[in-house]
């Protein structure tokens, strides 16, 4: 038995990866098992056919790894269809509506099931058919919906029910899933039993990836076969800063999300955010124009992008030299009674859930997992769920289909880990789309400056930029929220709590040593504990 602590979307997905520690397995072992758990016991916004981040950091050696196993465009040595399978689908999501697109057209090369065996193969204890037996336990018997899931399963219940095979698991009696009733996906079972023998090889060039290419062949789709042999998981050494008396590990790469919180962590230093009243005006006031700046500052990260690459562009936007402008006008704007101008800013898919984990060995990893919306339908005869990453409007800002076959798309998955004296101290990580980068910000900031409990720190109201909005959740003082509007800031005053404002489902070590857990209660957080 391994000790260890987990925080997750769903008590089913918490409860897998509790059950892997009791049987020997690591914190690595837990995140995959409870990453295959919650594409059926969070079925409602994660899917097999996804893809995902994810980030290790091992005290004992001192090893740090990134994990980028995200969607890449799909199309290589093939040809376009006659006709492509790309549909437009509404969802209202009450104070607006979005359009998103389904169909065998919108699935982009997913990287769930290669990010996950390679993580288990790299540093895992226990055989891969270990870790799929509570998920394969979920798939053979269904699942009581929470519900959280039995909520946005009705709020998306145009996706989950655009095709006939999708609504078999969604709708199986004409009507959306509801909480309590038992989700079940046909033939799922059987696919992960296959892949807890085969490995791997079955999604890429086994019987699972012949039915995910026939299909796409015959009705419309991009993926071929050479985007499913051709496809690697991308490992890499994370974006390290100093915060405080902190080290603070993000993503690189393909995360947008990582570099954009390291600028953002960068300007916050320069600022004594322990003497603000948390959630005073002030305090939300800095957390306002810290977020408007980095906005401001995507676009020069953005431009950076299209001509160099990317470890030195990140080189280059973390610098000194680069923020400094920055730092200087936010200390003028806060000197001033006025806000700053702002900047629009697209925002990414919005289905994404997040776990973390930590033992008692010191390993500690922070996993972030997406599908977008989901592709509508279900490959024949699999129980698999493809994503629909090409038909997400906000990540192909230039036009659907224009990205080149063979390039990763970028995303805001931001898995976290911050350190304290070599010792993990918080692994956060969040989903939300631009909603992630808020989420964790606040979250580390009410732990590493505040010094709040962690489950506080989770789930203290939280604020959001959108454009020049600052969304406030209920929770904070309306006279903080009264003199912000005084000084001109448009503010959007919520009534209660909700999933807007992300998912931290967090994990620390306490000054003691003792391991602790929080879910953000958002977005059905669950914890479990070994000892």
């Amino acid at each position: 038995m391994t000790a260890g602590v987990i925080a997750a979307g769903d008590k089913a997905t918490a409860a897998a990866g509790a059950e892997i520690l009791r049987a020997g397995g690591n914190a690595a072992d837990a995140a995959v098992a409870a990453a295959f758990a919650s594409f059926i016991a969070e079925a409602s916004i994660v899917h097999l056919g996804g893809s995902g981040i994810a980030q290790l950091y091992d005290a004992r050696t001192g090893d740090s790894r990134v994990y980028d196993f995200f969607s890449v465009v799909p199309g290589l040595g093939g040809s376009p269809p006659g006709a492509l399978d790309f549909e437009e689908v509404t969802i209202d999501f009450g104070s607006a509506t979005q359009r998103f697109y389904l169909g065998r057209g919108s699935v982009a090369v997913p990287g769930n099931i290669a990010g996950l065996c390679r993580l288990a193969a790299d540093h895992g204890r226990l055989p891969l058919g270990a870790l799929l037996g509570p998920a394969l336990r979920l798939a053979s018997d269904g699942v009581a919906l929470a519900p959280f899931q039995a909520d946005t399963c009705r709020l998306l219940a145009p996706l989950y029910t655009h095709t006939d095979e999708i609504r078999r698991a969604f709708a199986p009696d004409g009507r959306i899933i509801q909480v309590g009733e038992r989700f079940f996906i046909a033939g799922l079972a059987g696919t992960l039993t296959t892949l807890a023998r085969e490995g791997e090889a079955f999604a890429r060039d086994g019987a699972l990836a012949r039915a995910l290419l026939d299909d796409q062949a015959v009705n419309g789709g991009l993926l071929t076969a050479t985007d499913l042999v051709r496809y690697e998981v991308l490992t890499g050494g994370p974006i390290t800063l100093r915060y405080r008396d902190y080290d603070v590990l993000l993503p690189g790469m393909c995360s947008v999300g990582g570099v954009l919180t390291a600028f953002t962590l960068r300007l916050l230093a320069a600022f004594d955010v322990a003497a603000l009243p948390h959630g005073s005006a002030a305090h939300l006031r800095l957390l306002a124009e810290v977020m408007a700046a980095t906005t401001r500052a995507r676009v020069a990260w953005d431009d950076l992008l299209e001509t160099t690459p990317e470890s030195e562009a990140t080189t280059h936007f973390l610098s000194d030299r680069f923020i400094a402008p920055y730092r200087e006008e936010l200390r003028d704007t806060l000197a001033g009674r006025r806000p700053s101008a702002v900047a629009a800013e697209r925002p990414g898919p919005p289905n994404t859930s997040h776990l973390s984990v930590m033992d008692e060995d010191g390993l500690a990893v922070s996993l972030t997992t997406t599908a977008g919306e989901s592709a509508g339908y279900v490959v024949p005869g699999t129980g698999y769920i493809p994503n629909n990453m090409l038909g997400e409007e906000d990540l192909h800002p230039k036009g659907f289909h224009s990205r080149p076959a063979g390039q990763r798309i970028p995303t805001m998955m931001t898995p976290v880990i911050a350190l304290a004296g070599g010792r993990p101290r918080l692994v956060v990580g969040s989903g939300g789309s631009i909603r992630i980068r808020s989420a964790i910000l606040q979250t580390l900031s009410n732990l590493l400056d505040y010094r709040l409990p962690l489950d506080e720190a989770v789930n203290r109201a939280r604020v959001h930029l959108d454009g020049d909005v600052l969304q406030c959740e209920a929770g904070y003082d309306p006279r903080a929220v009264d003199e912000l509007e005084a000084m001109g800031y448009r503010v959007n005053r919520w009534s209660a709590r909700s999933i807007y404002f992300g998912g931290a489902h967090s994990v620390s070590r306490e000054a003691d040593g003792r391991l602790i857990a929080a879910g953000d209660n958002r977005r059905g957080g669950a914890t479990a504990e070994v000892r």
